[in-house]
């Protein structure tokens, strides 16, 4: 009876710590959604294709934020994405070499490392030689915090498949760059998806970086050696203007960045099931 009595209690300790931890995922879900489809609906395509109208107008919309963030997620994703996987690839391959093992402390700072100073560190190397804010430089901020996710995502998904899958394809004649490449990704490949998904969902949301980088503006050129909006920047200025317009378009660009993140997101989970 005693020992029930423990079970039972441990289930129901277990059930209430899960609920919880995904309470506060679902309360941003409503939040965002309840807020923001009204303005939506309100608003329709014009909010997809609108630029930002005056305080305390009708009508508007968040196209350049659109633009500019999906310009600079691309440029973090070419840009991060081999240097991320070939940094994996190299730190799994030969875990005994000095420069592996100094690849990986750097990696881990990185991951740990606030991104405000990321932003900050490429103002420096970029910004500022260059003499203005650019969606460049915001991309090679996204770059720097994407790349530590990748890597050591790609390192867990090499050294998850069992020794003997190497073998093989060393018996059949393969080299070390195939064997990785159409071998052991392949196997782990759920595994090496989850990272640049977690590397994805991590530059997408990111502010901080971009404020010292892309600089925000309402009114995007497209030139890439120009300052650039954001979804997460115009979301960040607007929430604190006094004018109910701008709030309402903040809840808006709320609900298409999580819309934008939810697209890869799934696409991505439906390409490791099949």
């Amino acid at each position: 009876m005693y020992r029930r009595l423990k079970d039972d209690l441990f289930v129901l300790f277990a059930f209430a710590s899960a609920l919880l931890a995904i309470l506060p995922i679902f309360h941003i879900l409503f939040s965002v959604f309840y807020n923001g489809i009204p303005v939506l609906a309100k608003y329709g395509v014009e909010f997809l294709s609108g630029t930002l109208p005056p305080p305390n107008k009708a009508g508007g919309g968040v196209f350049p934020a659109i633009y500019g963030s999906l310009t600079m997620i691309v440029l973090s994703l070419m840009l991060g994405i081999p240097l991320g996987v070939f940094a994996g690839v190299f730190i799994a391959e030969y875990p005994s070499s000095s420069i592996s093992k100094a690849a990986r402390t750097v990696l881990v700072i990185i991951l740990e490392f606030p991104t405000i100073l990321v932003g900050l560190f490429v103002m420096a190397v970029m910004v500022i030689p260059m003499g203005r804010f650019s969606a460049i430089a915001g991309a090679f901020a996204l770059t720097i915090v994407m790349l530590p996710y990748v890597a050591t995502y790609t390192e867990q998904a090499i050294r998850s498949v069992p020794q003997h899958y190497k073998e093989v394809g060393f018996a059949l004649g393969l080299n070390r760059f195939r064997i990785v490449f159409s071998i052991t990704l392949r196997i782990a490949k759920k595994v090496f998806i989850t990272g640049l998904l977690i590397g994805m969902a991590k530059v997408s949301g990111e502010t901080a970086p971009l404020i010292f980088t892309a600089g925000n503006v309402w009114r995007s050129t497209g030139a890439l050696n120009e300052p650039a909006g954001a979804i997460p920047l115009w979301i960040y200025y607007l929430v604190q203007q006094p004018y109910s317009n701008y709030h309402e378009i903040a809840w808006g660009a709320a609900v298409v960045l999580l819309a934008i993140f939810l697209v890869i997101f799934l696409s991505a989970r439906l390409m490791v099931r099949s």
